[in-house]
């Protein structure tokens, strides 16, 4: 099922988390805060949404990282539920695309919802001192992958986020599959 996250809440600052990721060590936020800002993306393995960008996602990560700002993603879904979610699933994932950035793992669901993550993708931009400065879309491809020449929401707010602290005051939320929350 479909889910848009809400608008940005200017300021809002960053939860922390201390997560395990695909390649052995564990992540807390400062670990991957980077000097102009931070982004934390919520993903998944078996996502259509995703899929049909993360070859975008990984290229403007990188493009991000030499920017100065760090980057990390976690996958929150029920693994039990959704097996191609499941840890061991996540290290293949981020072995075959060669992830730039620590895939983290959030078995409980608890920094999901500190964060009040909706879909995935779902995209928590950050200043350089961790207070939210973009909550939107990659860019305007929705469940497949639109042209190529699509104007990068989300690199451009990064990037103006890096350059001036600030992210762009009109935001278009991203839009993908709910999170795969685990029943009580």
């Amino acid at each position: 099922m479909a889910a848009i996250p809400p608008v940005c809440n200017f300021g809002w600052q960053a939860p922390g988390f201390h997560l395990p990721a695909t390649d052995g060590r564990r992540y807390r936020f400062d670990d991957i805060k980077g000097p102009n800002g931070t982004l934390v993306m919520f993903i998944c393995n078996h996502c259509p949404y995703v899929l049909a960008v993360i070859d975008r996602i990984i290229r403007d990560a990188r493009e991000l990282q030499a920017l100065g700002i760090g980057v990390a993603a976690i996958c929150s879904n029920d693994a039990e539920a959704y097996p191609q979610d499941g840890f061991d699933k996540m290290q293949e994932m981020a072995e075959t695309y060669d992830f730039p950035f620590p895939y983290l793992h959030d078995e409980s669901q608890g920094v999901a919802r500190a964060y009040d993550a909706a879909c995935t993708p779902d995209f928590f931009g950050f200043d350089k001192d961790g207070g939210l400065q973009y909550r939107g879309r990659l860019d305007a491809s929705r469940r497949e992958a639109g042209d190529p020449d699509l104007p990068r929401d989300l690199f451009e707010a990064m990037k103006q986020v890096a350059q001036t602290g600030h992210g762009p005051k009109e935001q278009i939320p991203s839009m993908g599959c709910s999170i795969k929350w685990k029943t009580a």
